[in-house]
């Protein structure tokens, strides 16, 4: 597993992007899934920069494109302004209407990812304090599982 630390364009803030080039979740989906995760909880303000691909790619030891696809995403997305030789730029995002079906699909994978949880050996209670957690800190709440 690579844990790198992206150095934004704010000194004092560093971030942590962790990905494990043996699983069994593409390295891009990795990516995006880690930045897009970042960018919702306001780790990340309109302006910042992500490194440049190569640089992203150097520091992860995968291939550029793998980096440049999940960039290309989060741009799809509304979250990056791409531009040659000097990486992205987050940018403010406009507020997304959620499709009909999206709240069914939310909920069936909370309930597999709850229940791949309990299937690892994770208990119920520790799986709720920390849906808890997840729904406080989603709410602006400080409070946090144990």
């Amino acid at each position: 597993m690579y844990i790198v630390c992206i150095q934004m364009t704010k000194k004092d803030n560093p971030v942590v992007l962790k990905v494990d080039l043996a699983g069994d979740t593409p390295v891009y989906r990795q990516i995006v899934d880690g930045l897009r995760t970042m960018l919702v909880a306001g780790a990340f303000a309109p302006g910042d920069r992500f490194p440049t691909v190569r640089q992203l790619a150097i520091d992860l030891a995968v291939n550029h494109n793998t980096v440049a696809e999940a960039y290309r995403l989060l741009a799809s997305e509304g979250w990056l302004e791409l531009k040659r030789h000097h990486g992205a730029r987050v940018i403010s995002r406009q507020q997304q209407t959620a499709k009909p079906a999206a709240r069914a699909d939310f909920l069936q994978r909370v309930r597999e990812l709850a229940a791949r949880a309990a299937a690892d050996g994770l208990d119920k209670q520790a799986i709720s304090r920390q849906l808890e957690a997840l729904a406080n800190e989603l709410n602006g709440s400080k409070e946090a599982a144990s």
